[in-house]
């Protein structure tokens, strides 16, 4: 028997999206925050890194936590834009923009009405 693989969700953290929304709002992140009350935090929830979402028990960790490596794999992570509900849809193929669809059709009306079967009948006489 195999062992069973079970996602840990006491140690999880918010998103790469959430995070790009705290980093740019800080209403959105006064929110988060305002979610668990201070007694419950480690530190009385002094001490917090943006980037990685965690709360810190001192400022002493906080720092060795900035200078870790699992901290600096998240800020390259965040380096990138997250993607859009727009980019996923154009790499379904989904579009919301029918302008240029019904060019494209128009088009290949235009080249179904050619009739092909007069150039392939002078194919055949010029080489005969």
């Amino acid at each position: 028997m195999g062992s069973i693989r079970r996602s840990k969700t006491k140690r999880r953290t918010r998103d790469l999206d959430q995070v790009h929304a705290d980093l740019r709002s800080p209403k959105h992140l006064a929110q988060h925050k305002s979610t668990k009350p201070a007694e419950d935090l480690p530190g009385l929830g002094r001490w917090y890194c943006v980037e990685c979402a965690k709360w810190f028990e001192g400022e002493h960790s906080l720092v060795q936590h900035r200078r870790g490596k699992n901290h600096k794999r998240r800020i390259r992570a965040l380096r990138e834009e997250p993607y859009s509900q727009k980019e996923a849809e154009a790499a379904v193929g989904l579009r919301t923009d029918n302008g240029k669809k019904e060019i494209i059709e128009s088009e290949r009306i235009e080249d179904i009405s050619a009739p092909d079967h007069v150039m392939a009948g002078e194919q055949d006489q010029t080489t005969v």
